[in-house]
């Protein structure tokens, strides 16, 4: 029988926190995403299947710039912002797993593959270089808070 057309799209906030990262101490509302951060152990558990190279997953930053106003409130907006650094995120994650060697693959080459389409020949590149996020972004006349606001980022895209 034919493998099923089952995939998963994997963010950046899924492989690098964990709920504990949301709750603990009050709620963080500007790692508040649907669905919602899991625990530790699911979190290990998607570095585990980083580790496989599985063509049926890929990037899916699932990136949501709201602006603080509407994240900080009685009933705040779910999204996380990270297309600031999702290629340097995800290059933490890897690098987390053990898993560098499948980082390509995962970002640009399973997607196109799952949907039919030609990969991007474009080519860039991520150096180890340890740098700060900053703690909030311009976004129209307001600010968004970025995923690891004000936090060191590991690797940074040349460029």
């Amino acid at each position: 029988l034919p493998l099923p057309l089952t995939l998963g799209t994997i963010t950046p906030q899924h492989l690098l926190a964990n709920r504990n990262a949301l709750l603990a101490g009050g709620i963080r509302p500007h790692l508040y995403c649907l669905p919602i951060l899991k625990t530790e152990e699911d979190r290990r558990a998607l570095l585990d299947a980083l580790r496989t190279g599985c063509p049926r997953l890929f990037l899916g930053t699932d990136s949501a710039p709201h602006a603080i106003g509407r994240k900080e409130t009685g009933c705040g907006c779910a999204g996380i912002f990270n297309a600031n650094a999702a290629l340097e995120l995800y290059a933490e994650a890897f690098e987390e797993a053990g898993a560098l060697e499948h980082l390509e693959a995962f970002c640009s080459l399973h997607g196109p593959a799952f949907y039919g389409v030609p990969a991007n020949d474009e080519v860039v590149t991520l150096r180890r270089e340890t740098w700060k996020m900053a703690h909030s972004l311009p976004l129209g006349n307001e600010e968004v808070v970025p995923f690891r606001a004000a936090q060191l980022i590991n690797w940074r895209m040349d460029g």
